[in-house]
């Protein structure tokens, strides 16, 4: 095989990816030793002829939904990086313009409000196509694959929990409890591949790098003095080396020679990261995660009425900005280092403000069919944790239901964080499900009652609070009329009598 330059891979990536589809054909990127990996969304778009008579391509195999192409050791690596940030480069436009709220305009239909909402939410995406925002998108790409298993994990401890308190069931607890903590045991190396796989490294290096981040040899070693402990760092070690790592392994890629980049590159990057992560991302790693834990336990200790308030009242903007990703990491660093994460709870009186104020809205708009026949299908999933048919759908461009929203969220949360003050605390084992969907994964210091009675009651006087603050301020009295007006038509129209 010919060598090849950086300019040679990046225009192989270059001429591959049109015939592939274009970037708008790429659902996944990723790669093997020996193949470029793609997830494809139109397979017939797919040129097969010409990409298999590329000259850099050595062969085009198909694994289920994965079209694979051949390009050798050491190529494959350095193409698929380009042709990641191909993909990531293509521009995406959004058509038509973002419509306000609802205002003079009769009558107003549900598909009228799901349109104004789609507008929003593309217009949402394209503003929050910046470089930190894609960050945190990344970084929450990293956790969200892991949900699952946490939510698993998370009702398998709170069984175990409740047999082992009532003493029932004695010969299985111990294998419950090894169900429940093995995942945890070793999050820090899903995170270290799930890292890797994200900016473009080799998953299997990511976990071996962030494996050692939990690997009971490094009571040996010592670091600023102290000596180092399993698990030190936690997930944010975990998340620091794997991203080392790729970057290291990204820097060899570009200047090792093909001939030996199977054996040096995985070797160096090991190698390097290890060193550093052991030496000082793990002890740094760990006082940020030591500070992430004392400081939510403060927060919510010292000042926890206002601190729900202001954290169960912020939250639907923060999702709307897209900066609720940043929180990912901080849930599940607490679930890592605690056990359960104690902000969840009051993030998740969110969505309990945004079904009052659905629910209002249902009542107060009597005479238009069609919005309460969106509400009324979209509250059981609302009632479970999952927001988006309501806010997307009815709050959000109504205008004023979806302040009124927050305002319930952050009555739920000042409630929520009142008991913190107390000294009740209330967490989630796993991230993921809200609503009535979270009350077998809440955790907390005073049993499993005084827990799920405290966010139970977090819940009710959110419905409770985003429906009286929709009802009596959420519409003006012009809005109330045009909105009032019945868009359907009467199915069988009675004709007026002839006047004389």
């Amino acid at each position: 095989m010919a060598p090849t330059t950086p300019d040679t891979n990046q225009r192989t990536a270059g001429e591959l990816l049109p015939l592939v589809g274009g970037a708008g054909n790429i659902t996944s990127v990723a790669h093997c030793m020996t193949r470029l990996r793609l997830g494809v969304r139109d397979r017939a778009r797919v040129q097969d002829d010409a990409v298999r008579a590329h000259p850099a391509v050595l062969g085009v195999v198909e694994d289920g939904d994965t079209y694979q192409i051949v390009l050798g050791p050491g190529r494959a690596a350095r193409v698929t990086r380009w042709f990641e940030q191909l993909v990531e480069a293509a521009p995406v436009t959004v058509s038509g313009t973002v419509p306000g709220t609802v205002s003079g305009t009769v009558p107003v239909t549900a598909d009228a409000l799901a349109e104004r909402g789609a507008a929003l939410r593309a217009d949402r995406t394209q503003r929050n196509a910046t470089p930190f925002k894609r960050l945190l998108r990344r970084i929450a790409a990293v956790f969200v694959p892991l949900i699952p298993a946490l939510i698993g994990c998370g009702l398998i401890a709170g069984l175990n929990g409740l047999l082992v308190n009532s003493g029932r069931l004695p010969g299985i607890t111990p294998a419950l409890g090894a169900m429940a903590s093995a995942f945890l045991a070793l999050l820090a190396v899903f995170v270290g591949v799930n890292t890797a796989k994200e900016f473009g490294g080799t998953p299997v290096i990511g976990g071996a790098v962030a494996a050692v981040v939990v690997f009971p040899g490094v009571t040996e070693i010592s670091a600023f003095g102290q000596r180092l402990s399993p698990g030190q760092g936690g997930v944010l070690g975990a998340l620091g080396a794997a991203l080392l790592a790729t970057a290291i392994e990204r820097w060899c890629r570009r200047w090792v020679p093909e001939s030996v980049d199977v054996l040096l590159t995985p070797t160096l990057t090991i190698l390097l990261t290890g060193l550093v992560t052991v030496y000082g991302l793990m002890f740094v790693a760990g006082e940020v995660s030591s500070a992430i834990g004392r400081g939510a336990d403060l927060l919510l200790a010292s000042t926890g009425a206002f601190a729900g308030l202001v954290l169960g009242g912020l939250f639907l903007p923060l999702v709307m900005l897209g900066l609720h990703q940043a929180l990912i990491p901080l849930h599940t660093t607490l679930i890592d280092q605690q056990g359960y994460t104690v902000l969840l709870p009051v993030l998740a009186m969110a969505g309990a403000g945004q079904v009052g104020a659905a629910i209002a809205v249902f009542v107060r708009l009597r005479g238009n069919r069609t919005i309460r026949a969106t509400i009324r299908s979209a509250l059981p999933a609302g009632f479970v944790g999952v927001g988006e048919p309501l806010i997307y759908g009815v709050s959000l461009p109504l205008g004023r239901p979806f302040v009124t929203a927050c305002v319930g969220g952050a009555a739920g949360g000042a409630f929520v964080g009142l008991f913190s003050m107390l000294g009740t605390k209330v967490g989630s084992t796993a991230i993921g499900p809200s609503g009535w969907a979270l009350f077998p994964l809440v955790q907390g210091n005073r049993g499993f009652g005084v827990t799920v009675a405290v966010y139970g009651g977090g819940l009710v006087v959110g419905y409770l609070a985003g429906f009286l603050t929709t009802y009596f301020f959420g519409f003006t009295s012009q809005s109330l009329k045009e909105l009032n007006t019945d868009p359907t038509p009467d199915p069988d129209p009675t004709p007026e009598p002839a006047r004389a």
